[in-house]
């Protein structure tokens, strides 16, 4: 079957991509399932509910507005149901101080997939060399894969991990030999 279970709408502060628009394309690609997984990111953004929000660039930063998000997948299931499976996911970026946080959203609503990524440690973002910055490039990649590695044995409520390298991403001292991880990777 042709499914795709890593998109992003405009419910995630990383995109603008309407969800109908989503739907209605993946629709016109002959796709049969499409799971919703817009990003949540405890530690580094509230959720709508929580206060003030912080924009960066104009654009809030923020997880997603759940209400109006599950609102949203129940119409365009109401509205496409009948050419598509539409699943509701989202993409957790866990830290171990935010496992509390994540345990609650996944209880408080009913999920069919989600996706387990590390998208900052210690609060502070791979993409803008926060994390990065002042460590060595062992350090940092290190820091990262235990990060990963204590995550993946305290939290359980997800469906697969994202993007597990995702730090090579963002290394600008090039690739840091998988050799050296390779024994947390076998722990896990």
């Amino acid at each position: 079957m042709f499914a795709d279970y890593h998109v992003h709408t405009e419910f995630s502060d990383d995109s603008v991509y309407p969800m109908e628009d989503v739907i209605r394309d993946a629709v016109e690609m002959g796709m049969g399932e499409i799971c919703i997984t817009d990003h949540v990111d405890y530690g580094v953004k509230k959720d709508w509910d929580q206060g003030e929000i912080s924009y960066r660039n104009g654009e809030p930063l923020a997880n997603v507005d759940y209400p109006g998000y599950m609102e949203k997948i129940r119409q365009m299931k109401e509205t496409w149901g009948d050419k598509i499976r539409i699943r509701t996911g989202m993409e957790f970026g866990v830290q171990r101080h935010t496992i509390p946080e994540f345990e609650k959203l996944f209880h408080r609503y009913s999920f069919d997939f989600i996706i387990l990524s590390i998208h900052q440690v210690e609060d502070k973002e791979f993409w803008t060399q926060d994390f990065q910055r002042g460590k060595t490039q062992e350090e940092y990649n290190l820091g990262y894969y235990e990060e990963l590695l204590t995550v993946v044995e305290k939290y359980k409520s997800y469906s697969v991990l994202g993007h597990m390298d995702l730090i090579a991403r963002y290394d600008e001292a090039g690739i840091y030999p998988f050799e050296k991880i390779k024994p947390m990777a076998e722990k896990s």
